[in-house]
């Protein structure tokens, strides 16, 4: 069984998350688009989005891995921005969202 990763959300932004967290679904399917087209601009831009909601919606692993893109992006890097989709994927199919 894989361990969950708790996040405290604030309980004002519950009726948001679920949309949240389902676009960032549907996100990494546009992001593994553009790093096969090796759209790095994209990827960029995608990532410094990331980064900036992540923490908005009270997720900083999202704007710590946004922040990696966006980054990994600059640098034209595609292995690491794939290490990092994985990692993306892995943290929204393990995050458990507790409101305070």
């Amino acid at each position: 069984m894989t361990e969950k990763i708790r996040t405290e959300v604030n309980k004002d932004l519950q009726p948001l998350i679920p949309r949240y967290l389902d676009r960032r679904h549907k996100e990494i399917e546009t992001f593994r688009a553009q790093l096969a087209d090796g759209d790095f601009e994209a990827l960029r831009i995608g990532g410094h989005s990331l980064k900036g909601s992540g923490g908005g919606y009270g997720f900083p692993d999202l704007t710590r891995i946004g922040a990696a893109i966006e980054t990994a992006a600059k640098a034209h890097d595609a292995s690491a921005i794939g290490t990092l989709l994985a990692e993306y994927t892995d943290y929204l199919q393990r995050v458990e969202v507790i409101f305070v």
